[in-house]
């Protein structure tokens, strides 16, 4: 469904990215995993739209992506909600200018809210809600719109470990649930291994994909499993000999 082909992104002499090629399939879970500085973040912001500045090709469903699009939701590491508006009204300016009526709103909005955990605080302001409600409120918003992929920038990183570890049952529940495609940037091997279908790896200077690993295990998946813990050893391999390939200098400044 998607295709990510020769992606080149430069800021000014900096390569951030450098040939980027992968694909997403429709339903799929994908995560990317990669040390600071590979461009996982930028390589997101180009599917989303929100950068177009580049060489090579981006498409959805064979359409070059060009600008944002309610097709393409996105959950940033911090939940971003406006301290000023509700809850629910955080929700719904993602469907300020969808081209739905006044009762398709309001249902696509509470069925999300539903599906997110969260029916009975529309009318609680930011404030009011832990670090956990907030982020399902800011993938409810994300959701809202229906969009054909999902992409998460990091989304349970500022968390801590138990509700990062709920959460991230979570959002296989509303993957399950809404067969959305997703595409998941993460430090946490583990995470990704726990969530996805397939884990692209990437290096750095320049940014670069070097591997891409099939996660075949049934879900749900057990983390102390044998076969969970010889994935997690793969893509660690995988990651370790991203580093050691770079001169020591290099891999010091980083």
């Amino acid at each position: 469904m998607l295709e990510v082909r020769g992606v080149t992104r430069r800021f000014g002499e900096f390569i951030a990215l450098q040939n980027a090629t992968l694909s997403v399939a429709q339903g799929e879970f994908v995560a990317i995993v990669g040390a600071s500085g590979c461009g996982k973040t930028t390589l997101l912001r180009l599917i989303a739209g929100l950068d177009q500045d580049y060489a090579g090709e981006i498409t959805l469903r064979g359409a070059r992506i060009e600008g944002t699009s309610l097709e393409r939701g996105i959950v940033f590491q911090e939940p971003r909600l406006l301290p000023w508006l509700t809850l629910w009204d955080n929700i719904a300016i993602a469907l300020d200018n969808a081209p739905l009526s006044a009762s398709a709103k309001k249902n696509a909005i509470t069925a999300q809210i539903a599906l997110v955990g969260l029916t009975g605080f529309e009318k609680s302001y930011p404030a009011a809600l832990s670090g956990g409600m907030a982020q399902r409120a800011a993938i409810a918003r994300a959701l809202v719109g229906h969009p054909s992929i999902l992409l998460l920038d990091e989304p349970l990183g500022a968390l801590d470990a138990i509700t990062r570890m709920r959460l991230q049952e979570e959002l296989l529940r509303i993957w399950r649930h809404e067969g959305v495609s997703m595409i998941l940037v993460t430090h946490d091997v583990e995470e990704a291994v726990f969530l996805s279908q397939k884990i692209v790896v990437m290096d750095s200077h320049p940014g670069q994909v070097t591997a891409s690993v099939a996660i075949d295990l049934p879900l749900p998946r057990e983390r102390s499993s044998a076969e969970f813990c010889a994935l997690k050893g793969e893509i660690f391999a995988a990651l370790h000999d991203n580093a050691a390939a770079k001169p020591p200098e290099i891999e010091y400044l980083i």
